[in-house]
């Protein structure tokens, strides 16, 4: 899956090769997908989304620079789409059991493993209580580790909007999370 590859099906899938387009949805569909669940928080809209996702790639990859790599610009895509959802319909999300986990330590045991679970899950439930552009610029910092120059430009924001964002954002999920620390 080396990024050469990703370049290749791309042109390829550009120039109308189905089976090659098919093949970057399957590399990165879980990637896509991871996006817009911590995003919108419930896995029907997130399978939606990241169905939407694809569907924009292949519609705009004559657009797609091939010099640069894909996952990102599929990521920016995502969540792009994502807080666009988020802007036209706000809602309280819900909260399903199967929250996202983070993975576990290489050897830790299982009280250990229950602690780590249950604070990810947590962190999943507030992040989702966060207003939009909150959520939208932890995602892209904390998840996709934009630094900020390309959080204004993927959001087509000033840069001093999107940092003061993410300190309020960061504000918030610490006032929240007091009780874990």
């Amino acid at each position: 899956m080396a990024p050469a590859d990703d370049r290749d099906l791309a042109r390829r899938a550009a120039s109308g090769d189905r089976h090659a387009f098919s093949e970057l949805v399957r590399r990165h569909q879980s990637v896509v997908y991871n996006v817009a669940y911590r995003l919108l928080g419930e896995r029907g809209e997130a399978q939606d989304a990241a169905q939407e996702t694809f569907l924009r790639a292949y519609r705009y990859l004559a657009s797609y620079d091939p010099d640069k790599p894909l996952a990102p610009w599929l990521k920016r895509i995502a969540t792009n789409l994502c807080y666009d959802r988020l802007k036209q319909a706000p809602s309280t999300p819900s909260l399903d059991e199967e929250a996202v986990r983070p993975p576990p330590d290489p050897q830790p045991g299982p009280e250990a493993q229950t602690i780590q679970r249950e604070r990810g899950e947590r962190v999943h439930q507030e992040m989702l209580l966060l207003p939009p552009r909150y959520r939208v610029v932890i995602e892209l910092r904390h998840f996709q580790n934009l630094s900020y120059a390309e959080m204004a430009e993927a959001l087509k924001r000033p840069l001093s909007d999107v940092k003061s964002d993410l300190f309020r954002a960061r504000k918030r999920l610490a006032e929240r999370l007091k009780d874990l620390q």
